[in-house]
């Protein structure tokens, strides 16, 4: 029959179907809706043949610019992916394959889940993790989600945090009815004697990551004791890539951690579909949304997996759940695993090391010109901020002359992003660049 991704039903087969529910016609099934609410024909248009269709997608795809340099991050990075990451990941098997709702009976996907949510804690320090959730931003809110209560109903959250994170967090808060307060930054990190005096009886929570937005390395021990001296939950989010080489969220004594995960074998893709992750105490295992997936053994006592913890869902518990979660992303979760068992933790380190180590060697370099001074003097990852000479966003259209993707204008300055695919020479002939836009 051929290879084929989705097979239909044969005539034959619609037949039965119909002899079995004792119908005459396909419409037969849709009898019940009103004769005005159907359309008769869909006017799609003739098919075309494979090659005027790629030449069709070819001239849509020549409208987009194609980089040979970036230098832009943000919370969308440029990492190198294995190719063995998408020879394993677009097998049919993974391909088709959606959240199982009867869901002991798909053991290999609940296997891939288990496997995710391991690497997850390993990443994190923390004990336990759920199924991956839509996105960084997502998973922060749901955090926030999962420390509200009756007494305390107020976030606070680090204004070093991505924008859009932010906002997110405030569009869950408003459907919960809860309050969120940002704490302001100083230096580019969070202000610790302003969260100090922000800190009351009412707070339930302090969001920060690490790394921030502004591409700087967060003091998260002293925040999570100033914290816990409050009584509040301490929420980390945390870049897969940086947790390499830094201390886990665990021991930086996070209640929580979040964190976005396209750095991990997902392309940057116009935004998404991204892979948010959570991981928690046990103290907090039961108030994780979503879904967790455990390992227990069989009626032949052999190794088996099942969704664990149900009551926390919402189908289950209905309005008194703490998030409306149900589903997860399976095949960028799936993604995820496979890059990380392909890099392996030295491999993991390496990028990390690569990364931090060429991000500091172009913040040296921009420095030797007028007017691309560092905007903080912190320690920071693999993203750093610095002011601009001229206008961020016409340099950023020099720069595009040649074929380069400069740093994120924020305000008057630009955020620079560096990653193991920007080698020496691509630095450096930025750097090259920069001097001729400056100073022609």
């Amino acid at each position: 029959m051929g290879n084929y991704n989705y097979i239909p039903s044969s005539q034959k087969e619609q037949q039965e179907l119909l002899d079995v529910l004792g119908l005459d016609t396909l419409d037969d099934l849709f009898k019940d809706i009103p004769q005005d609410l159907k359309i008769s024909e869909l006017n799609i248009p003739n098919g075309k043949s494979e090659v005027e269709v790629r030449r069709i997608l070819e001239r849509m795809a020549n409208k987009n610019h194609v980089f040979s340099s970036i230098f832009r991050g943000a919370g969308s990075y440029n990492h190198y992916i294995p190719s063995i990451v998408k020879q394993i990941t677009l097998k049919e098997e993974f391909l088709t394959a959606y959240t199982p709702y009867q869901a002991e009976i798909s053991q290999g996907i609940l296997q891939s889940i288990f496997e995710f949510q391991t690497m997850v804690t390993e990443i994190t320090g923390m004990p336990v993790a759920n199924a991956s959730v839509y996105d960084g931003s997502n998973a922060a809110a749901e955090a926030t989600n999962m420390c509200i209560d009756r007494k305390r109903k107020k976030i606070l959250v680090s204004m070093s945090s991505h924008p859009m994170t932010i906002e997110t967090i405030k569009t869950y808060a408003h459907g919960m009815g809860t309050k969120v307060e940002l704490v302001p930054t100083k230096e580019g990190i969070t202000d610790i004697t302003a969260l100090e005096q922000l800190l009351d009886e009412e707070v339930a929570c302090f969001y920060v990551e690490q790394i921030n937005y502004f591409g700087n390395i967060e003091a998260c021990e002293a925040l999570s004791e100033v914290v816990h001296n409050k009584k509040a939950k301490f929420i980390v989010a945390v870049k897969p890539i940086a947790s390499a080489i830094l201390k886990s969220a665990f021991e930086c004594g996070a209640d929580i951690a979040t964190g976005e995960g396209q750095a991990l074998g997902l392309p940057m893709n116009f935004g998404g579909p991204y892979l948010g992750f959570m991981a928690t105490t046990e103290k907090l295992t039961r108030k994780l949304p979503g879904r967790i997936v455990g390992q227990t053994t069989d009626n032949k006592g052999e190794r088996a997996f099942v969704l664990t913890l149900q009551a926390r869902e919402q189908h289950i518990r209905r309005e008194k759940a703490s998030s409306n979660i149900c589903s997860n992303q399976a095949h960028c979760a799936l993604t995820a695993s496979v890059y990380l068992s392909a890099m392996g933790p030295d491999g993991l380190r390496d990028v990390a090391t690569q990364c931090y180590s060429k991000a500091h060697y172009l913040q040296k370099e921009l420095a030797k010109i007028k007017g691309f001074e560092p905007v903080y003097d912190v320690a920071f990852f693999n993203e750093f901020m610095t002011k601009s000479p001229i206008d961020p966003v016409k340099l950023n259209e020099k720069l595009q002359e040649k074929n380069i993707l400069g740093g994120l204008p924020i305000d008057n300055n630009l955020l620079w992003c560096v990653t193991e695919l920007n080698s020496k020479e691509d630095i450096d002939e930025l750097v090259t660049t920069l001097k001729e836009v400056t100073q022609s």
